[in-house]
This record gives structure tokens, sequence and C-alpha cells, in this order.
């Protein structure tokens, strides 16, 4: 993988991840989710 396409990944992987916790109510929940998402996929 080039840098280009690790980028365009993790633009894509920020909308799932918004979209997933997107129900959580609290901001800080939602961050945490994203930090685990984000390690367990990339």
């Amino acid at each position: 993988m080039v840098l280009g396409e690790i980028e365009q990944l993790r633009v894509g992987l920020g909308e799932f991840v918004a979209e997933v916790f997107a129900s959580v109510p609290r901001r800080d929940q939602r961050a945490k989710g994203d930090c685990y998402l984000r390690g367990l996929m990339l």
C-alpha cells in the first residue's frame, strides 16, 4: 500500500466509525469507541 491509499482508508474508516457510534449520546464514549475500532481495523 502507498501512503495515499492508507489516507483514503482512514477517511472511509472515520465515516464508518461515525455511523457506528452515532447513537452513543456521550462524546467521550464515542471518542473511545473511535479509538478502539481504529486500533482494531488499522
